[in-house]
């Protein structure tokens, strides 16, 4: 997973790689528990925010593990969650009025959706938990959000920092082995990517959690369940038996004065807006159509413009 910044817009993964990583995810009957607590995190932030969306957007929901949080946060918003997997889209799981028991019928639940269902400009609020690292191009991810959004509406995302598994990599380094996770993109380059994008008034904020295990085998079930090596030099093909005894073994060293493993990962925040556009101004200046209306429902006017 992360070892070094990365300010590149792509990142040195191999994509193919990453795509069976989420595929395997999302297929998983639950979120991580790491994912639910961080979108909890992050929730406690929106009160923040005086914005009230009218259209908010749970992007890959079942894999950010953020459950009933933005419909407690928005009770009078509409409600629309991307998935990563066209599977989750079938009509029992899409959102429909599903019944309990014979005499009862469950509330609807918000519609499921695939990425290229979502209207350009349709979504006053885009809520990403924990997925942006599991994307090959950040970039091409931010302007794919901004491209959702609606002029004024607003961006809120959680990731994972390159100060993420550090004694993980450690380790491996010490032993000689490749590396065991594709690198993560530094706050302040995430930073520069949201003005790249497009967006405005990025903030970016971070913190560290500690998590801790009984044994080496409840550590690597864990770290599977939040991902995969999809990095450029991980080795190819399956790992024996006896290089996981190995690995047990090394991981002895992750053990803190409680007895317990532990490892720290570094939780990235990011928050901007999606703002009217602000054309060069010549003597004579062009606008597309859609910036102009865009810039008309902002209240301004593009001095110069024809």
């Amino acid at each position: 997973m992360a070892d070094e910044a990365t300010p590149r817009s792509s990142r040195p993964v191999q994509a193919a790689a990453l795509t069976l990583i989420v595929r395997r995810l999302t297929r998983a009957g639950e979120a991580p528990w790491l994912h639910g607590e961080v979108a909890r995190r992050m929730a406690e932030r929106l009160p923040l925010i005086r914005l009230q969306p009218r259209t908010a957007v749970d992007w890959w929901s079942h894999l950010g593990g953020t459950g009933p949080l933005l419909a407690q946060a928005y009770p009078n918003a509409k409600l629309l969650r991307v998935e990563a997997e066209a599977e989750l889209l079938s009509p029992s799981l899409a959102g429909s009025t599903r019944p309990w028991w014979p005499w009862r019928r469950a509330a609807a639940m918000p519609p499921r959706i695939a990425a290229e269902q979502l209207p350009a400009g349709g979504a006053d609020l885009l809520w990403a938990n924990m997925t942006l690292h599991l994307c090959p191009d950040p970039v091409q991810q931010l302007q794919q959000w901004h491209r959702a959004l609606a002029t004024e509406g607003f961006l809120m995302f959680s990731t994972l920092g390159p100060g993420s598994l550090t004694g993980l990599r450690q380790l491996y380094a010490r032993a000689g082995w490749p590396a065991p996770f594709a690198p993560f993109v530094d706050m302040h380059d995430l930073g520069d990517m949201l003005v790249q994008a497009g967006f405005a008034e990025p903030v970016m904020d971070q913190e560290r959690l500690t998590l801790t295990w009984p044994d080496a085998g409840a550590l690597l079930a864990e770290l599977r369940s939040l991902g995969g090596n999809a990095d450029v030099m991980r080795v190819a093909g399956l790992r024996t038996p006896h290089w996981r005894q190995r690995l047990c073994l090394a991981l002895e060293a992750l053990r803190g004065p409680d007895g317990r493993l532990r490892l720290d990962f570094e939780l990235v925040y990011g928050h901007a807006f999606r703002v009217a556009p602000k054309p060069r101004m010549s003597a004579q200046t062009s606008v597309a159509l859609d910036d102009m209306r865009a810039m008309i429902r902002a209240g301004r006017r593009p001095t110069g413009a024809s």
